[in-house]
């Protein structure tokens, strides 16, 4: 896998974020949604970029399998953390490698959650695992980052509006300047 860069980020979403992401919106606009609820709910600009690039592995997923597999656990919160682990700094990848996480431990201790998922997020539920146990739930928050984990998960979850009206992929290009490791 290349190490991530900017110019490498903007490249996989010029090339695959156009695929669509759960049922209606694309990955892009999956993507941009997300950080403009950062954006909104007053994140930093660590937790922003975050929740811009959470889903950066299903793009990898889409390259690697000509499309979306929505019938298998690739793990793309990992290979995505992985990917972007050499050029941001924990803060960023942390919460990305933990969304999927966040989400079974909220399926398992947030009443009416799963119902209110997306008909995606609750079939991608349960190919990732399900609600976790409760042992599960202790050992998730016992982790540090869980906290930003839960919030990246909730804009995750809300970020699926068809034709909701948002910023560019290049306005954010500047801010994952700023973040970036050098």
């Amino acid at each position: 896998m290349p190490t991530a860069s900017i110019d490498s980020i903007v490249a996989m979403y010029a090339s695959w974020g156009s695929e669509k992401y759960d049922e209606e919106v694309t990955q892009l606009a999956h993507a941009l949604q997300s950080a403009a609820l950062a954006t909104r709910d007053g994140a930093t600009n660590e937790l922003i970029a975050a929740a811009l690039l959470h889903d950066i592995g299903h793009l990898f997923e889409i390259e690697r399998n000509n499309g979306p597999d929505h019938h298998t656990d690739l793990r793309h919160e990992q290979t995505g953390s992985e990917f972007l682990q050499a050029f941001f700094p924990k803060s960023v990848t942390a919460p990305i490698a933990m969304h999927v996480e966040a989400k079974r431990y909220l399926a398992a201790t947030e009443p009416g959650y799963v119902e209110s998922l997306s008909h995606g997020s609750q079939r991608s539920l349960e190919v990732q695992g399900g609600p976790f146990t409760a042992s599960e739930c202790a050992g998730f928050l016992a982790l540090e980052g869980s906290a930003d984990a839960v919030r990246l998960r909730r804009w995750d979850d809300h970020g699926k509006v068809t034709d909701l009206e948002v910023r560019n992929f290049d306005s954010w290009i500047p801010l994952l300047r700023e973040v970036a490791n050098g």
